[in-house]
Parts: structure tokens; sequence; C-alpha cells
């Protein structure tokens, strides 16, 4: 399974994106009620709450990471992340490989039930 990247985007609505450094762990959650963008997912930091949401627009994702509708289907409500690169348009980020078999393992779990 190859590394999934997002573009973390809004920070400066936030907190900025002058704490993020490589490594730094954040989570990402889901926000189907979004009255904005249904594949909403916002990005959180421990002790600080919302710090962002994960770029959803050709205009705010980086280079070939992946926008939010992307991602959408391939994560829980729920799963982790760590930062990879902060730059002055944006922070690109990983999703944990830990948090995509996770879900993949709920999909076929849920797949199995179905058909039984």
């Amino acid at each position: 399974m190859s590394k999934i990247y997002f573009t973390l985007t809004g920070t400066k609505h936030y907190f900025g994106n002058e704490f993020l450094k490589k490594g730094t762990k954040i989570r990402l959650e889901k926000e189907p009620d979004n009255e904005y963008d249904k594949e909403a997912i916002k990005v959180t930091y421990e002790g600080l709450g919302k710090i962002g949401y994960v770029a959803n627009s050709s205009y705010t994702v980086i280079g070939d990471s992946m926008s939010a509708g992307r991602i959408y289907d391939k994560i829980g409500k729920k799963a982790k992340a760590k930062v990879v690169l902060v730059t002055d348009h944006g922070t690109i980020c990983s999703i944990s490989k830990k948090s995509l078999l996770d879900n993949q393992k709920k999909i076929k779990k849920s797949e199995a039930e179905v058909e039984e």
C-alpha cells in the first residue's frame, strides 16, 4: 500500500501553521454535516482542537496530493496522520498506514456481513 498525501489548508483561520513541524501528529475526522462540503474532513491537533481541513479544491490542493473527496472513502470516521512538509502555500501530510488498513478491514467485514 502506497502512502497517501493530502494538503492541510485553512490553518490561517485558526492557529496558523507556525507550530506545525515535520512529524507533527494530527487527526482527521469526517464532518458529514458540514454545510459547505459534504466530503469535509477536519484536521485536529491535540490540545488545540480544529486547526484546518483537508483541501478539497483544485485551488487549495498542492501538487499530486489528494483532495478530501479522493481520500474520503479510504478512511473511517477518524484517521491519524502526520505532517510531512510545511510551506507558505499549505502543509503536506500523510495518512497513517494503520488508519488505512483498519478502514479496509472494516469494509471487508461489513461486506462479509451483507453476504451472509
